[in-house]
């Protein structure tokens, strides 16, 4: 999704209004300073950036990063940074970090020592902060971060995306900077603003060279070395202007998604604290209008960004913010979701407490329009005119950061550990025998979803089917999910009922086999997890003669050493199979090549066949291993002509360019009752990469299908092989395709000599796999047309529960 950050719309519609002040104007007037990302700056900035310190030529024998405060208020340090990255960076640069500490004073300083070079003598003034990060004297990028934590951005538009960052500096020539980078720096020159701190959000127009002229917040320092203290500023501070300023939040929210004011510092936005979110690293509050303008595409609520620090204020707190305006993207520029519009780098006056929240919107059945988002052939939907009335993101945008509230919900989705839970607003669309929605076409991704994040103590544990008693809260926008109500007050869950299935145990004379995600599993995994897949197994599956496993993991898992065996991984599934219960399977798997096969580093998951030797055999044929590919083998004239493989068990072309870093097929030969059986577990690679749903590019691209078409190509093709040279060969292709019943790369996979056994369900139960609220098919069993009369079931034990052993239901085929 290589995407950079659009610029804002032009011909957006804005208004400028006298305002009156906030009812309620009582009591101490108090300012709570928070700040973040990089935008032109009123305050906290990087005044100098020094990197030759102790080099040749050099009179000052450290580096240096000072920071300067153009406001008239200290502005604190705690949880803060400076952070370094090379001026040329690669995928594998990491930024540095030195942590702040204390406070820049008003009007005044802050001095941060880094690495000391074998050179110079004159030290520097004494530093208020100091770390050994050794910066180049000529070209590099500072950032003056509200978090400790190293940032990940590597190119200018994901770190402009980054809320975290407050100031950002690239000199020479930088690939990372604001706008264009300071010139000039050297052994003996620094780069630098000028007395008044000017911020443009142009390193190149804003930042000069000349001798370096460290200062700290002593004021310590006028000239190189001199540690003789300047007169400190005053540090009393003006008491806080209790006026409105000119702009309402919904003239910053404006009419499309991005802000008619983003990068714009606003003074004094009025409004009423809605909620908090105190914990995280994306902490901040909610305010809302009191006096709306009765526009319904200008939203009268926006989130106020604290960072790491934990807000000051109160739900019902009168305020008035004063803050850059931001567009901040979840997850980069470059992930092509939709940008949040916020308030960042806050100075906060409470005006007055215990106010009323303003009037709350009902969410009914016919609030959300059935239509989701716009079609413009890929294209960002950034600049258009919201339309809310006609879609359903653009009705949540409308309301992005408003208090919103829902009654008696339908749970779709189930809740995880970080209290999110799915619900849908139509009842009545699509809807699963077990609670769901179904997912069944690109153009219908059911826009009644809706997620709940619970910021209350109580966090709800619901399963698909059950009924949220209502949740009232902003809405939010993230990465995970898109849309989002930041429920402040939830009501009880009440049980629908739903159970885990139970496959039907096929007669003696018919073959059953499973597939089966078991999620990572290694022998590192609690006894629990192993002993709950193979209750799934044992109950649940009926034990299948065969079960196609997909992500089994090495021996230590994540442990990225060099280990590739899973044998004990599988041994100790084998034996809690055994405790449950069930058959003494045996196994067969390959080995990949260590870090090749994608997944979690150090996990080599791989495709590995269980079997129960009391009822199918295995045919070993040796040879097979992580590198050489499995063929069709015939013998006999063609009137009595026998197939088999060359290896087995063996991989589809693993060589291909369809496998890089990707799982390659497990084929295996197999006999029962006197037929053979060729069986072939996959798991294509994930569709991570695809730009979301609930995207700004509309339709999204999906990135990731390229690949799973070229795997699809080479299994199809192996099983076409097969079925050429014997049209009755019976051939079970399964596993985890990670695609679609309706997905281009299964129409390939299908081909002419498969039959997708999903498609011979009632279509609202042709799901596998609850991804964002949606019921959809990620796992597959096909057959050839050599197998007669299959019964196919999806076995629902995990991905409509709170409570899963795996994310994926397993499925099952039965024939004889």
């Amino acid at each position: 999704m290589p995407q950079s950050i659009p610029p804002a719309p032009r011909g957006r519609r804005a208004r400028r209004i006298a305002l009156a002040l906030p009812v309620g104007l009582v009591g101490t007037l108090i300012a709570l300073p928070f700040t973040a990302q990089a935008a032109p700056s009123a305050d906290a900035v990087i005044a100098e950036v020094y990197g030759g310190g102790g080099n040749s030529g050099a009179s000052l024998t450290n580096d240096f990063i000072e920071l300067g405060n153009a406001g008239s208020g200290a502005f604190d340090l705690t949880g803060w940074s400076v952070q370094y990255l090379p001026g040329a960076p690669t995928a594998s640069s990491k930024w540095q970090v030195t942590p702040l500490s204390g406070a820049i004073p008003a009007g005044g300083s802050y001095l941060v020592a880094e690495s000391k070079g074998t050179g110079g003598d004159t030290p520097l003034p004494t530093p208020d902060a100091s770390g050994a990060i050794a910066m180049s004297a000529t070209t590099g990028t500072v950032a003056l971060v509200h978090s400790t934590t190293p940032l990940a951005c590597l190119n200018a538009a994901d770190c402009a995306a980054d809320g975290t960052i407050k100031d950002l500096v690239g000199f020479g020539t930088a690939a990372v900077r604001e706008t264009s980078p300071a010139a000039g720096a050297s052994n003996t020159a620094s780069v630098s603003r000028n007395a008044a701190l000017a911020d443009t959000d142009n390193n190149g127009a804003d930042l000069t060279a000349g001798a370096p002229t460290p200062r700290n917040a002593a004021g310590g320092g006028s000239d190189p070395g001199d540690p003789s203290p300047s007169p400190s500023p005053s540090t009393s501070e003006p008491a806080p202007d209790p006026t409105p300023g000119p702009l309402r939040i919904h003239d910053i929210q404006g009419n499309t998604r991005i802000s008619p004011h983003n990068g714009e510092t606003v003074t004094n936005v009025p409004g009423v604290v809605t909620g908090v979110r105190s914990t995280g690293s994306s902490r901040g509050f909610w305010i809302q209008d009191t006096q709306p303008d009765n526009d319904p595409v200008t939203s009268e609520g926006v989130f106020v960004f604290t960072g790491s620090t934990t807000p000051q204020v109160k739900v019902g707190d009168s305020v008035l913010v004063s803050a850059k305006v931001a567009e901040y993207y979840p997850g980069g520029a470059s992930s092509g979701a939709q940008s949040l519009t916020e308030l960042s780098g806050p100075t906060t006056v409470v005006l007055s407490s215990g106010n009323a929240v303003p009037s709350v919107e009902l969410v009914s059945s016919k609030t959300l329009p059935k239509e989701y988002a716009p079609n413009v052939g890929g294209e960002s939907i950034d600049p258009l005119t919201l339309q809310p009335s006609v879609y359903a993101m653009d009705w949540l945008e409308s309301r992005e950061g408003m208090v919103i509230q829902v009654g008696d919900s339908r749970v779709v989705g189930a809740s995880n550990s970080y209290g999110e839970t799915w619900i849908t607003t139509h009842p009545t669309k699509n809807p699963t025998p077990r609670g769901g929605v179904i997912y069944t076409d690109y153009d219908d991704p059911n826009p009644g979803r809706l997620l709940v994040t619970a910021l209350t103590a109580d966090k709800p544990v619901a399963n698909v089917g059950d009924t949220l008693k209502g949740a009232t809260g902003p809405v939010d926008y993230g990465t995970y999910g898109g849309y989002s109500i930041q429920a402040t007050a939830l009501g009880a869950v009440t049980k629908g009922g739903i159970q885990p299935e139970v496959a039907e145990k096929g007669d003696s004379d018919e073959l059953s086999v499973g597939t089966y995600n078991v999620e990572n599993l290694d022998p590192t995994d609690p006894q629990d997890k192993f002993d709950r897949l193979a209750q799934g197994i044992v109950k649940n599956l009926a034990s299948p003669d065969i079960v196609s496993l997909e992500e089994i993991q090495d021996n230590n898992g994540a442990k990225n050493d060099g280990t590739v065996a899973a044998d004990q991984t599988l041994a100790k599934f084998i034996q809690a199979i055994k405790a449950a219960g069930g058959p003494a399977y045996e196994w067969r798997s390959i080995d990949p090549q260590d870090g090749t096969d994608g997944g979690e580093p150090g996990g080599n998951i791989r495709t590995s066949f269980l079997y129960n030797p009391l009822r199918v055999t295995f045919v070993d044929r040796p040879g097979g291993n992580a590198t050489t590919g499995v063929e069709v083998v015939t013998s006999g004239d063609r009137k009595n002509q026998d197939i088999t493989l060359s290896v087995s068990p063996g991989r589809i072309n693993p060589g291909s360019d369809a496998w890089r870093s990707s799982r390659k097929p497990l084929v295996g030969e197999f006999w029962f009752r006197g037929s053979q059986v060729f069986v072939i577990g996959n798991h294509f690679n994930s569709k991570g990469g695809d730009q979301p749903v609930h995207g700004r590019f509309q339709p999204p691209v999906l990135s990731s299908e390229t690949q799973r078409l070229a795997q699809a190509r080479e299994v199809n093709a192996f099983v076409s092989d097969l079925v050429d040279k014997d049209k009755n060969a019976k051939v079970v292709v399964l596993g985890d395709i990670n695609d679609y019943q309706f997905s281009a790369p299964l129409d390939v996979l299908t081909g002419k000599v498969l039959k997708d056994l999903i498609n011979t369900l009632p279509k609202n139960e042709r799901y596998s796999y609850v991804y964002d609220g949606n019921s959809q098919t990620l796992d597959h069993i096909l057959v050839s047309k050599g197998i007669k009369n299959p019964e196919y079931d999806v076995v629902h034990i995990n991905a409509e529960f709170a409570d899963q052993a795996s994310d994926h239901d397993p499925q099952v085929v039965r024939f004889k």
